[in-house]
């Protein structure tokens, strides 16, 4: 995707050949900075601070962890030790442990001299199935907003509401709900975008508007409480958010204030649609509201407000009243039963067992 007119990716490895360069997205959007991963604890501390961030780029930078820690030490414990530093970063997105598993399977069997250069294969080639998977995503979606704008007599525009961010910034290029709406706007679909806020580190505010700005699709920001009024007002022709998790029945995690968006859509008719690659998809799961866990992160989020202030100097404020304490969730759970459908890179399926098997039948409920 785009930044400052040229394509870029949120993941690389440097000219040296080894290290590893990621978007410091704790910077966005008032200052564009790059940040150099040299060792696992690197990868790790990116993951946990949200310096990088979105459940497919997470698991992008713990492959790309796994090399680096290869890279110092090969041996049987060191792989160990690195599985278990980057799998515990951040507990509810599950493509964490699926892009460790995919390297650590990749390398295990091979004697320790061949294991640095396998990982660095391994998670080069995991970066492109999410590029070609976020990109399918994109091309499935598009049929929907396609026929949004056809509803409308091809009159107006199509009105998309999302929260957080499920952009290229979340993925390594494209992003998954994201996606379909870049491919609309490159097609000429009059395409607009009601950016949710996303308290309380204002992923949306910060984030997709930053990079829906770069890309020039017009979008507007709102307030994370917004979101009912404007689709009571008909002014919300379809919501799309993504996911960290999806369990076998088609129960969704994601960013805390999800679920209030698909209760408001379903009072109102408005289509809810979640955009997932595959790899976010734990078959192993049913249901979501008590099995998947649900990350707490520190109070700070919420009592904490960071800004630029008219001179350009950032700053960082407290919002709340001394001594008052806070509660952080970082995700909820929407129940199925609210999705519309769920949008892969195998095409759209009604979120359900039935429909996520019809679109993965090597998959079983339990894991395959």
């Amino acid at each position: 995707m785009k930044v400052l007119g040229k394509a870029m990716r949120s993941i690389w490895v440097e000219a040296d050949g080894w290290s590893v360069g990621v978007i410091d997205q704790t910077q966005l959007p008032h200052h564009f900075a790059t940040a150099r991963l040299a060792a696992a604890d690197d990868a790790a501390r990116a993951i946990r601070s949200m310096l990088v961030r979105g459940a497919p780029l997470i698991g992008a930078t713990a492959a790309y962890g796994m090399c680096l820690a290869l890279r110092q030490d090969a041996s049987d414990g060191a792989l160990e030790r690195a599985y278990a530093l980057l799998v515990s970063a951040r507990p509810t997105a599950v493509n964490l442990r699926w892009a460790l598993d995919e390297v650590r399977r990749a390398v295990a069997p091979l004697p320790p001299p061949e294991r640095a250069a396998a990982a660095y294969q391994r998670a080069a080639a995991l970066c492109e199935e999410d590029v070609a998977i976020n990109r399918a995503i994109g091309e499935r979606g598009l049929a929907l907003l396609q026929e949004a704008w056809a509803r409308r007599g091809r009159e107006g525009r199509v009105n998309v509401l999302t929260h957080c961010n499920a952009g290229w910034l979340a993925t390594v290029d494209w992003g998954t709900a994201l996606a379909p709406i870049y491919m609309a706007h490159d097609a000429g679909i009059p395409v607009h975008v009601w950016v949710d806020e996303t308290r309380p580190r204002n992923q949306g505010a910060g984030l997709t508007a930053w990079e829906l700005g770069q890309h020039g699709v017009p979008h507007t920001v709102i307030a994370d409480n917004a979101g009912g009024h404007l689709m009571q007002h008909g002014l919300v022709d379809l919501c799309i958010v993504g996911t960290d998790r999806t369990t076998a029945r088609g129960d969704v995690a994601n960013k805390i204030g999800t679920y209030l968006k698909a209760l408001a859509a379903k009072d109102n008719g408005v289509p809810f649609y979640v955009a997932l690659p595959s790899p976010t998809i734990d078959w192993a799961l049913q249901d979501g509201v008590r099995e998947i866990p649900i990350e707490q992160r520190d109070g700070a989020e919420l009592c904490d407000v960071t800004g630029r202030l008219p001179s350009g100097e950032l700053a960082t404020v407290r919002i709340t009243p001394p001594g008052s304490p806070a509660e952080n969730h970082a995700f909820d759970v929407t129940p199925a039963r609210l999705v519309t459908a769920l949008i892969t890179e195998r095409g759209v399926c009604e979120a359900s067992p039935d429909g996520l098997r019809s679109l993965f039948p090597e998959r079983t409920q339990a894991g395959a």
